[in-house]
């Protein structure tokens, strides 16, 4: 789980390159959109010349119990021990995320005085943690249990935020952007990773759905709610924001494991 994820961040870090040098080379933005697209229609032949490969279902899937296929509506899933709380959970960490990855180049133009070329290339330090980091998590996990990773992850984020709310040299701003993304690596993966071990196999498919869509609101909402108090205050908001986020993330997911029980979800 993590190292899927972790090509997500592969994805979005090379994806501005793309776009960098196609606007170098040819002027034409249009051209980056091009080569992304050719790469989609790769990777789509890829999956239609693998399909065989799909059709070969799993001894453990083929005895799975009927009933667990069955589709459990929102309230039901709404009544599961610790379902709110886990939802509240991956909106502020989807919420973390996005308002950082967004607005980190605003912040070291704004608030730190960066050239606005140099800023948007730092800003880039976020994806590089991030993806680094679920590289590295997925090691980890054969050692770790996902609770064990997430609660590392939220350390490694408070201490971004320490770094980026302290008066330090410039440097350290960039370093507490890097860490912010190296301590998100393990969050998402974990916590689908978990689903099962907290509400149940039959249970996981329904509650990661509406895990998804908890990730998707907090996505969209969350960095333009920043973006609107930060034009009618400062962009020095930014590390108070994530803070106020990461301290909701961290009492949900805590009340999620004292209500389902669970404690070492691996």
């Amino acid at each position: 789980m993590s190292w899927l994820h972790c090509m997500w961040g592969v994805g979005a870090s090379v994806g501005p390159y793309v776009m960098s040098g196609a606007l170098t080379a040819t002027g034409l933005w249009q051209d980056g959109y091009r080569i992304i697209g050719l790469v989609q229609v790769g990777i789509t032949l890829l999956l239609f010349l693998s399909l065989p490969l799909w059709n070969r279902a799993d001894g453990v899937a083929q005895a799975e119990d009927e009933a667990e296929k069955k589709p459990i509506p929102l309230r039901e899933v709404l009544r599961l021990a610790g379902a709110k709380e886990i939802m509240l959970a991956f909106f502020c960490y989807c919420a973390i995320e996005q308002t950082t990855a967004l607005w980190a180049s605003s912040y070291l133009v704004g608030n730190r005085g960066m050239a606005e070329t140099a800023a948007a290339g730092f800003a880039a330090l976020f994806y590089l943690g991030i993806t680094a980091g679920r590289a590295v998590n997925g090691f980890l996990t054969f050692r770790l249990s996902d609770t064990q990773l997430i609660r590392m992850g939220q350390g490694i984020i408070a201490l971004g935020i320490v770094l980026l709310f302290l008066p330090l040299p410039e440097t350290a701003t960039l370093v507490g952007f890097a860490a912010i993304g190296l301590g998100c690596a393990p969050i998402y993966p974990c916590i689908i990773h978990s689903t099962p071990e907290h509400f149940g196999r039959g249970n996981s498919q329904a509650v990661i759905g509406v895990q998804m869509a908890c990730a998707y609101i907090g996505t969209s909402l969350m960095p333009p709610l920043f973006g609107f108090l930060a034009g009618h205050s400062s962009i020095a908001l930014l590390p108070l924001y994530i803070v106020m986020l990461l301290t909701v993330q961290v009492i949900a997911y805590q009340r999620v494991e004292h209500q389902t029980g669970n404690h070492s979800a691996r």
